[in-house]
Formats: C-alpha cells, structure tokens, sequence
C-alpha cells in the first residue's frame, strides 16, 4: 500500500502552500499520524514554509528531520556528479518518516531561481525513486485556459514519459470567468483515472501582509503591533496636500510618507475610522523621521487599529521595495492558512483520491480526527447555537471562526450596535448579514416569552413582573429561544457563571425522560488518543445511584462521538482490596451501572494509573477488559475531578473540549470563565452535534 502522495508544480509561487495545507488537513481527519517532507529547501534548519506545516499541525519533528537537502547543497553536489548520493538521501530521509508514519506528504521544489528544467527532472526524478504518485499543480494567474494547458501538459508528459502516475492536475489561481475551460482543457489530456480541479484566484491570499512589509523594510513599529496582519492590497505615496491624497485612498491602501508630514499621518487615521473611506492597511513612514511629541501623544489618544512604521529609506527607496513584494505564508498567518484550507475544501473534493492511499481500519481516534469528524458532523447537519455573552471578544473571535467555515447558524444576544462597535474595534472582520443579532429588552419576542415562563413558574409564585425581570436576563431569554424551538443549543458561561448558566435549563427545559442528573464530561484530546473525563464540573459529592447515572451518560457520549466506551470507574484503591465509605460508594456505583447496562464494557473501582497504562492494568487488573485501556473515566467527585482535568491540561499539553453537560431534553453548555477562543468554537460544535440528537 502507497504510504504517500507528492505534490509537484512547475514555475514558483504555483501555490503549492494551499494544497499541502489542505491535503494535510484533510489526511490527519483520516489518520493518526501524517508526516510532512520537502526534498528540497533553502535551508533545512529553518525552512518557513515546514515551519508552517510544523506548527499548524502539531507535527512532532524537528525542521531537519522533514527537509532534505538545503539548495545550496544540492547544487554542489550536482556538480561533482553525486546524483546518486541525492537520491539515496531522499530515500533515506523519506523512509525514516514513513517508518514513524501512516503516510507521508511530500513536497516538490520551489522552482525558486534559474534551472526550472533541472528542477522539474529533479522532481519527477524523486518522485519515482519514492515510488510515489504525484498531484500536480498549476500557477494560472494571467495565464488562458490554452496556454496553462500547454504548461500543464509538458509537466505531465515529463512524469508519464518516466512512470510516474499523476494522479490529479490542480489549476490553481484561474480568474473566476476561466475555470470551465481550464477545468475541460487539462482534463482532455488526462486518462480516466486522473482527475482535472481548478481553484480560482483568491486576493486575500495575494495581498502581503503589513508583517511581511515590515520585514522586507527592516521597519520599526511604532504603533498598532496586533494589526500587523492587516492585508495590503495596494500601496501609495503621499507626497501631495491632504485633500489630493484622501481621493485616491483604497481598500486595504498602504501609506507611504515622510515621517515629518503630521497632515498626512493624522489625515490618514482619521479616514481609516471614518465610515465615509475604505478600510486601510498601515502607515509607513520614511526617512527616519518620527513625528514631534505632541502629534505622536495625539496619536496614542486614538483607537487605531493599522501599523504606523518607520524606515530609514527615502519615500522613492520605499516605494520600489515594496512594489517587488510578494504574498507569501508563514507560520503566524493564520487569516491565510485558514483561508487556504478552506479554499482547497471548497474546490478540491479530493476524498475520493485520498481513499484509494488511505483505506485501512483504524480504531485509535486521535485527537485531530476527533476535531476534524467533530466539524465533519457540524456540518452534516447545520443547526443553530445561541450566544447569549454576544458582547465578549472571545465570543465575537468564535463566532467569526464558526461563520467563516459555515457550519452553524449563530445568535448573539446584545445591543447590536455595541456588538457591532466592539468588533471594528478589535479589528474583526464578522460578517454580520451571517449572524442574528437580539437585543432581549427590545425583541418582539420579549412580551410571549415572558407570558411563556410566568405560565411555566406561576406555580412557584412568579409573577408578571418578576418574568419579566427574569426574562431581560441574556441566559433566561437564550434557554426560551431553545424551549420554543427558535434555536437548538446554547453555549454561555464566559462572562456568567455556571448557576446563571445552567439554572434557567433546569427550570423549563428540564432533563430527559429517565434522566435525574445533569452532569458534564470534558474530551480530553492527550498525545495519542481521547479520552472522557466526568463530571469535571457539575456534582460535588454524587450518590453512588448519581454516579452510575455519571457513567452511563458518558458511556453514551463518547460512543455517540465516536469514543469506544471503556468506562473506568476511579477511586483509590484497585479490585475488591480497599475498604471505606469512597471506594464502597465506587463499588456499589460499578454495580448499578453493569445492572442498568450489561452491554458497557466497565471495571471499578479502579485506580487511574491501572485505567490508562497498559502495563499497570495487567499487572493489577490481569482480567479486566478495561484496564490499561479506558476511555471513559469517571472519578468520585467534582474536587477529584476537577484537579485531575486541569492538571492533565497543563502538564501534558492537552486540549480539553468541554465541559459537555448531559442529561438536559435540548443541549445547553457551560464555558469557563477563562475559555479560550477555540474552547468558545470547539463546544458550539459539541453543542451543535448533540442538537442532532445524539
């Protein structure tokens, strides 16, 4: 079975970075371990485009273990005729990763320089010598449906003349108008077996950033360090008066001006806000001069949100340096590798090919298949999550993450425009015609909703007024909107706490048929594996009836997410030696749950170390089916659970999703106080998945 797949091209800036990205995101969805390789590099200590591979994908190498042969090498070793001894070493280098691996990326030359010939020999050379297939890609950009089939079609002959299967032909940057007739031209000389995709120019993949501006100017940064993302998409040179200047600003403009010219400086931020102009990059300011104290202290007293530099080079100096600028992508581009995954997922539905190099059974579920099946099944089947912390940061950074991979519809409650407001602030791009923003106070469904709760509560002696007052709170009018079917879940619990979160759940929308207890459970994403960890978050001290309840419901989460459950019922004693009120509470609960469940597989009470290390839980549990190997692991109370979680987090690096509640008729989850912003996104796609009906 073929353990890898080499991209190739053939010309620089082919966009080669978008189809690693997204095969690569694509493949660790499929499998555990994915390793990446460039044969060749420029320097195989500290390559930026494996740096990007690295990083984003958490791969455990180290840069020189995925790179080749540096450039320069290469070429002297070409010159004293060790062609051979090039491709022993890209044998050697790929089948040690193949070894560690369930299959391999490759990645041709950057076609960087003179020799596109030599080059182009090179890689179909060791692309045979791998024994690899090959996905080949095409640079577009400016080119005709003809003459990138002429291009594309002198590259595949090179590989088809040498026996090298090209699996797939890839256009990639063809303006939109092109990509029919590209799509029919490469196709026409391809075999049935290969498969022809084009993916169209996108301009902010194109534009450079402000950071890389800064880096080829060698540039101080005097203001706005956390806008250095911010894309350029056009630069100009203000040496005019103010007025000439503000009718030739663009969207995403750079400007570029003596650092003495204050009316241009303070003119330009003032555009920048100003809803009558476009949105602008930076400022760079040249000739080494910075502007007087009393304009630099004006300038500290806005809220800007681009980079104002400063270069020791002249305007004119400036100018040609930054025209010579090209886009590229680096480790902390995350705007760009997003958008390149996203892309290639949108116009490469390249599954079908992955299958015929990736068809084996493999029960282990890594934590990037975890996520990766998690957004799979959002998107299944879209469903709509409220937020009712609409006004957070964190909760606006999730929400553009979640709108810009479409895969839930959102509510945020709040004063739209504050929310608005908030989010030009921070610098965020959300679009707003994809989310439903409520103000509850101002609703039209505020006066049902509150005629709803006093129907539900009057029996707890709330009246109209109190509804009312109950229902102005976010948490209340989020957990109505799941009760009347407007949305299917709610996360909360950045800002509230897990009471305020939790409470109007219990009240009206109550737990399932057969449930007693709402409890939690975190998916802990460790090094090789996910585990269930509960309750984490919601019961202090469960009755030995609650805690086999604890179990059930975790079983069926993690079954239900893919998880094989192997329930591990913890306390600190292993098998029938310990004695004590703890471990009898553990005993009795182990009891109830194979009662309640005979088809869970379940051991308890048991110690965690004989629950997750396989050599411990022989030597213990010689007999047991879940020592040694549990998923699920449920621990006696909330203060053992709780610790156990954080501590597994911040030792081991762990990703912890969660806390996930069960036991609730419609899914309502709590956050932490201290969530992150991918802590925000990872449960809105639990909660979404449960609002499907797990």
């Amino acid at each position: 079975m073929t353990k890898g797949i080499y991209i190739a091209t053939t010309e620089d800036h082919s966009g080669k970075s978008l189809l690693s990205l997204g095969l690569m995101h694509t493949l660790l969805g499929k499998m555990p371990k994915v390793a990446f390789f460039r044969p060749i590099v420029h320097n195989t200590e500290d390559d930026h485009h494996t740096q990007i591979m690295k990083t984003q994908f958490d791969l455990p190498y180290k840069i020189h273990e995925l790179t080749g042969l540096s450039r320069k090498t290469l070429v002297e070793m070409l010159n004293q005729d060790k062609l051979g001894e090039v491709i022993d070493t890209m044998i050697a280098k790929y089948k040690w990763l193949e070894d560690q691996s369930d299959f391999v990326l490759v990645e041709g030359t950057d076609f960087a320089g003179e020799g596109s010939l030599v080059e182009l020999d090179l890689n179909v050379l060791i692309a045979k010598n791998l024994g690899l297939p090959v996905v080949l890609i095409g640079n577009g950009k400016d080119k005709s449906a003809k003459d990138l089939k002429s291009a594309m079609q002198m590259a595949y002959k090179s590989y088809e003349k040498q026996e090298v299967p090209v699996l797939a032909v890839i256009s990639n940057k063809v303006k939109p108008e092109n990509l029919y007739d590209t799509q029919k031209a490469i196709q026409k000389f391809l075999p049935p077996e290969a498969e022809s995709f084009v993916v169209p120019q996108n301009e902010s993949l194109s534009k450079p950033t402000m950071r890389e501006i800064v880096e080829v100017l060698q540039a101080k940064i005097l203001f706005g360090h956390d806008y250095l993302e911010n894309k350029v998409g056009s630069f100009g040179v203000g040496a005019m008066q103010l007025r000439n200047y503000l009718i030739q600003i663009k969207e995403d403009n750079m400007v570029i001006t003596p650092g003495d010219r204050a009316d241009l400086i303070l003119g330009a931020l003032q555009a920048n806000i100003s809803k009558n102009y476009p949105k602008m990059a930076g400022i760079v300011l040249t000739g080494g001069l910075i502007p007087e104290e009393p304009i630099i202290k004006l300038i500290e007293g806005l809220k800007i949100n681009l980079p104002i530099v400063s270069v020791e080079d002249g305007t004119f100096q400036v100018a040609n340096k930054v025209g010579d600028v090209k886009a590229n992508i680096y480790a902390y581009s995350e705007d760009k590798i997003r958008t390149s995954i996203e892309l290639f997922e949108e116009y490469v539905p390249i599954t079908g090919l992955i299958e015929k190099f990736t068809r084996f059974e493999n029960k282990l579920l890594t934590p990037r298949m975890f996520q990766y099946n998690m957004v799979k099944r959002a998107q299944a089947s879209r469903k709509h999550i409220v937020l009712p912390e609409g006004n957070d940061e964190r909760i606006l950074r999730a929400t553009a993450l979640l709108v810009n991979k479409d895969l839930v519809d959102i509510t945020l409650l709040g004063n739209p425009d504050k929310i608005k407001s908030k989010a030009l602030a921070i610098g965020l791009d959300l679009n707003f015609d994809k989310v439903n923003i409520i103000d509850p106070l101002h609703s039209e469904l505020f006066e049902d909703f509150v005629e709803t709760i006093y129907t539900l509560r009057k029996h707890k002696k709330i009246n109209l007024d109190i509804a009312r007052d109950l229902m102005s709170d976010v948490s209340y009018f989020g957990t109505m909107m799941i009760y009347k079917g407007l949305a299917d879940g709610m996360v909360s619990g950045a800002v509230h706490t897990t009471q305020h979160t939790i409470r109007p759940a219990l009240q009206f929308i109550k737990t399932k048929p057969g449930s007693k207890v709402v409890s939690s459970v975190f998916f802990m994403c460790l090094e090789d594996r996910v585990s269930v960890f509960g309750d984490c978050a919601i019961n202090p001290n469960p009755t030995a009836e609650e805690l086999a309840e604890i179990a059930i419901s975790s079983a069926d989460s993690a079954q239900a997410f893919g998880i094989e459950p192997k329930v591990a019922m913890l306390s600190y004693s292993s098998g029938s030696s310990g004695k004590g009120e703890d471990v009898d509470r553990v005993r009795e609960a182990t009891a109830l749950v194979k009662a309640k469940r005979p088809d869970l597989k379940v051991e308890g009470p048991i110690q965690y170390d004989a629950a997750v290390d396989p050599a411990v839980g022989r030597s213990k549990m010689p007999d047991s089916e879940v020592a040694g190997q549990a998923s699920v692991l449920i621990f006696p109370d909330l203060n053992t659970g709780n610790n156990t979680y954080k501590a597994v987090q911040r030792e081991t690096g762990a990703l912890a999703i969660g806390p996930m509640l069960q036991g609730l008729n419609k899914p309502v989850n709590d956050l932490s106080r201290g969530c992150t912003v991918d802590d925000i996104f990872n449960t809105v796609i639990i909660t979404a998945i449960q609002a499907q009906g797990i």
